[in-house]
């Protein structure tokens, strides 16, 4: 089978491998649909792993059942996570799923850029998910992004109303935007470097955006009632961004750091600013089973929309020009990858 193997975010190569051979407990998925994540071209993360085969925002059609899998058959359309929780830890018994050992070194084979992957029995057990007829393969990629959005906007305490600013609006950034505004938020700001997702902010839901060089607590304050924001989501390491986050957060509020910096990068913190605002700091990443569920109803009932996030359809041979299109950040949103194409 054909897969596109990563080296670099300037190296990605159409290589061949054998079709994986699937045991009892799996699953052989042809993956119809895979989406290119943020995280697939943070190079300084990958670059220790490769040369190897990304793609975790899968949509596919099972074509292989293992001896021993009872709820799955041939034919159907499923979505598949690439991470998934023993359950039975210290950490998932106290709803800290993202931090399972388990979740850490759990995946499927090889990689969504392929056209073929096995999925291993415990992902089959806890990680694998109908797609409804009126979710399309493209949209399915978007449970498992979706998933991870859900978990972050519960774990900031998201309520009705809330008045919420957005920094970075590039795919987390505006499924961000949709799913609070799906969620009831009240105004949604949204802050970017570029005019293209500056308007794509605006066209997802956002009340106002802006650039980042003006002055946002200000703008937030003259749209808001004189109020800073309710919550604040982070959807870029810059430490610029960072530091716009805790100048914009209001008394009371949260501020949900949602994207990583690079590490060992120290953050500067006023704790006493903090102390006396009664501000919370809240990070989150990954999405456990049940958010996932429940993304994939939000995109089957209609009321988070993403099929206009999606920028470019590329065929697996194009995987390269995908991965420029997502570290450029440029005219783009969503890539995805067709890898039967």
């Amino acid at each position: 089978m054909r897969v596109a193997k990563y080296y670099n975010n300037r190296d990605v190569r159409i290589e061949e491998m054998p079709t994986p051979q699937i045991g009892a407990g799996e699953l052989l998925v042809k993956v119809m649909a895979s989406g290119i994540c943020g995280s697939d071209v943070m190079e300084w993360y990958r670059i220790k792993k490769a040369p190897l085969v990304l793609g975790h925002e899968i949509a596919g059609e099972i074509v292989g059942v293992g001896d021993g899998v009872k709820r799955f058959k041939v034919g159907d359309r499923v979505t598949v996570a690439h991470h998934v929780p023993c359950n039975t830890c210290h950490y998932c018994l106290n709803g800290h799923y993202s931090v399972c050992e388990t979740l850490r070194t759990t995946n499927f084979y090889p990689g969504g850029f392929a056209e073929y992957l096995r999925v291993p029995p415990i992902n089959v057990d806890r990680g694998t998910f109908i797609l409804p007829n009126e979710v399309s393969y493209e949209e399915g990629t978007f449970a498992e992004p979706l998933a991870c959005t859900l978990l972050g906007q519960r774990k900031a305490g998201l309520r009705p109303g809330h008045s919420i600013l957005v920094i970075g609006s590039g795919i987390s950034g505006l499924l961000h935007i949709l799913l609070a505004r799906a969620l009831g938020a009240g105004k949604i700001f949204a802050v970017d470097i570029t005019e293209y997702r500056l308007n794509m902010a605006k066209q997802c839901g956002a009340d106002t955006a802006f650039h980042a060089k003006e002055d946002v607590p200000a703008h937030i304050r003259k749209h808001n009632d004189g109020r800073l924001a309710d919550l604040v989501i982070v959807c870029t390491g810059a430490p610029s961004a960072i530091d716009q986050a805790f100048r914009s957060i209001d008394r009371g509020g949260a501020i949900l750091f949602f994207a990583p910096t690079e590490p060992n990068v120290t953050t500067p913190v006023n704790l006493w600013d903090l102390w006396r605002n009664c501000n919370s700091l809240i990070l989150s990443y990954a999405g456990p089973p049940d958010d996932t569920t429940a993304s994939i109803e939000l995109l089957r009932t209609g009321r988070v929309k993403v099929r206009n996030l999606i920028t470019h359809r590329l065929g697996l041979a194009e995987t390269a020009l995908g991965f420029k299109l997502v570290s450029e950040a440029k005219d783009s949103v969503k890539v995805i990858i067709e890898p039967q194409k």
